[in-house]
């Protein structure tokens, strides 16, 4: 996973490490960015289909939810892009490279929110609300589980470089 061999250190300047670490929020942004607008997409067709007329209140509320979280989540991640855009050539690559981590990590939190969202109003819909709670607590478990649990678990005890 690390292509810096155990012991060996980065020989590179704050402003060549800031570069690096821009670079990969941005490949990073790119994988999540594809499953956001799948999820807003879906969402936002949900609303013009036969059966959506039959969802109760609660549902309707979820489905508001997802979509509105889905929504936050896609600004979320593309924030790092209209950041970059205002402060191309400020020498505040660092400012840049902080603010959009926080930025995607919080994306992130939104991002499981909606998952989870959209998991409870299908299963719901087509297996009942019982079911449908239990996919979304599986849902925020997995999320959870893979992106703060496993990465917080596998960082403890490595710097930050």
């Amino acid at each position: 996973m690390n292509d810096i061999p155990a012991g060996a250190e980065r020989h590179e300047t704050a402003t060549e490490r800031d570069d690096r670490n821009f670079g990969e929020l941005l490949q990073e942004l790119r994988v999540t960015q594809t499953g956001v607008q799948i999820l807003f997409a879906f969402l936002l067709t949900l609303a013009f289909t036969q059966r959506f007329p039959s969802l109760d209140a609660m549902q309707r509320g979820i489905y508001v939810a997802a979509l509105l979280l889905a929504m936050l989540a896609a600004a979320l991640f593309t924030a790092p892009a209209a950041l970059h855009r205002v402060l191309f050539r400020r020498r505040a690559k660092h400012e840049l490279v902080s603010v959009s981590s926080r930025l995607a990590g919080i994306g992130l939190g939104v991002l499981a929110l909606s998952f989870t969202g959209a998991v409870l109003l299908v299963v719901d819909v087509v297996l009942g609300r019982a079911a449908g709670i239990a996919a979304a607590v599986a849902t925020l478990a997995v999320c959870a589980g893979l992106w703060a649990v496993l990465p917080w678990t596998l960082s403890r005890d490595r710097p930050v470089r």
